[in-house]
């Protein structure tokens, strides 16, 4: 599983020219599932999430996440995140979880992110979404949870 996150001012996704998910200062999460991943790994990543020191302490330094800074998460699902781009001129999304698995495991993070955390918002499974987003530093970083082996 595989989280692109961006410490933001502010995040939106807009659907149809709607805005469906909005946050203030805080972390906006690219997410892609990957064939093989489950519940473990959505609770691994969702706590990375949480927890990974991207926010300045009273130092400056990077030393605070995002529970312990404050502000909002946004989870927009990204399922070209998953794509093997190794040789070729097209990506191959043979990693990518099935539609329906990804879908299950997104809304299954969006679940305990809620319960965990507030606030937080997201984009819309299966949509063309529009991501708008001011990029804070920029801070931007890859975390990945592998899957367990088969």
């Amino acid at each position: 599983m595989i989280a692109l996150i961006q410490r933001v001012s502010r995040a939106s996704v807009t659907v149809s020219q709607t805005v469906v998910g909005e946050i203030g200062p805080g972390l906006l999460a690219l997410i892609g599932v990957e064939q093989g991943d489950d519940e473990l790994q959505v609770t691994r990543l969702l706590e990375r999430l949480l927890g990974y020191r991207v926010f300045a302490d009273v130092e400056g330094k990077m030393n605070l996440g995002l529970r312990d800074a404050g502000g909002g998460l946004l989870l927009v699902p990204q399922f070209t995140l998953a794509a093997d781009t190794r040789k070729g001129m097209r990506p191959s999304f043979s990693r990518a979880a099935p539609p329906a698995e990804g879908e299950r495991l997104f809304g299954l993070m969006l679940a305990q992110a809620g319960q965990r955390h507030r606030p937080v918002a997201s984009g819309r499974f299966g949509a063309d979404m529009q991501v708008s987003l001011v990029n804070d530093g920029p801070v931007t970083f890859w975390l990945q949870v592998p899957p367990n082996p088969a």
